[in-house]
């Protein structure tokens, strides 16, 4: 009997190389029907006892055990159910799934995954949503925003799960929750026609060619998310775009520009677009795993050419000096000025 799931969930984006599946999570339905789905791919199945204790994931050197945590999903029942905060975005995260199959040196999630960033995703979606739905009702009158890409991109995951369908029709009826997440991802078309009401942001990364195919390996290219946002910007998704990390080279300028002009190519003056600027930055633990990992990078990480600022959370970190981010804010939003002028520019940082 074919599953349901290989039916209905659209096309897969990414296939693990093994799974493992925490044994309460196949008491639920959507938990034996990712497990069918992934017997029917061939992938092999362990069972754990718990989806943040893993073990027997290979790898002998940190970049093996980074690759191969990446070919890895575990399938879990979620049981913390207080969400962070998560500024400037939202008011809270979603958590729908941690980690992501892509492989981009300069995630920040390198260095709170551990060195094998194993992909979860979760089984009690109903449950989550409860949750959501009570930090909802806790700030009424005000409209309560979830992100759901803090800790994850969920796209790659969703024909899986179906977490982001459920997830845009559950804030649809919501008169005063929205939800917003970003993807690098192009597998939209399950979720174009959904009754999403206008409550949910769907945003992508963007970056300039260079940066794309020199840090951001296994993702989409640049063009391929432009038409992906496209289509969702034409299903009547408010629709945006965070650039980041916005990083300095040779050319940068130029490259940057032409991303400008391909959005305007395709979303007119950007009428209902939300950009979110972010330039790279990096903490000294950052570095440290980017190197065990990418020893080739050429990641521009010279403490000498940055400014030390302490973050929200407390801990330091390398960001460009003032005279470089005043440059590069000047640049960006020229672009966003020239190119999508009925843009909105929510931050730049």
């Amino acid at each position: 009997m074919e599953s349901k799931i290989l039916v209905n969930k659209g096309e897969f984006s990414f296939i693990p190389r093994r799974a493992y599946f925490e044994r309460e999570a196949l008491e639920y339905q959507l938990g034996k029907e990712i497990h069918q789905a992934l017997e029917e791919m061939g992938v092999e199945i362990k069972l754990a006892g718990s989806h943040n204790r893993i073990t027997g994931i290979p790898g002998k050197t940190p970049r093996e055990a980074y690759q191969e945590g990446k070919n890895t999903m575990v399938v879990g029942v979620r049981k913390t159910l207080e969400f962070q905060t998560c500024k400037p975005s939202a008011h809270f995260q979603l958590p729908l799934a941690t980690s992501c199959p892509g492989m981009c040196q300069y995630c920040y999630l390198n260095t709170t995954l551990g060195k094998k960033p194993y992909i979860r995703v979760y089984v009690n979606i109903d449950q989550i949503l409860d949750k959501a739905k009570e930090y909802i009702t806790s700030r009424e009158p005000e409209i309560t925003i979830f992100e759901g890409a803090a800790t994850s991109d969920p796209l790659p995951v969703e024909p899986y799960t179906g977490a982001l369908a459920k997830a845009i029709n559950y804030f649809g009826i919501q008169e005063m929750g929205r939800f917003r997440f970003v993807t690098k991802f192009t597998n939209v078309d399950s979720l174009l026609k959904l009754e999403h009401k206008g409550h949910t942001r769907f945003r992508f990364s963007l970056n300039a060619p260079t940066v794309i195919d020199r840090y951001e390996q296994r993702t989409p290219r640049l063009l391929q998310r432009l038409e992906a946002a496209r289509k969702v910007y034409q299903a009547g998704y408010p629709t945006g775009f965070i650039v980041a990390p916005i990083i300095e080279y040779e050319g940068w300028q130029e490259e940057y520009r032409a991303v400008f002009s391909e959005l305007r190519k395709r979303f007119g003056s950007g009428e209902q677009l939300t950009i979110e600027l972010i330039t790279h930055r990096f903490t000294q633990r950052a570095k440290n795993n980017i190197l065990d990992i990418f020893p080739e990078t050429t990641l521009p990480m010279v403490e000498e050419n940055r400014k030390f600022k302490y973050g929200q959370f407390g801990y330091g970190k390398y960001v460009y000096p003032p005279e470089k981010m005043a440059e590069i804010k000047t640049f960006l939003q020229d672009m966003v000025d020239q190119s999508i002028p009925q843009a909105a520019v929510e931050y730049f940082v």
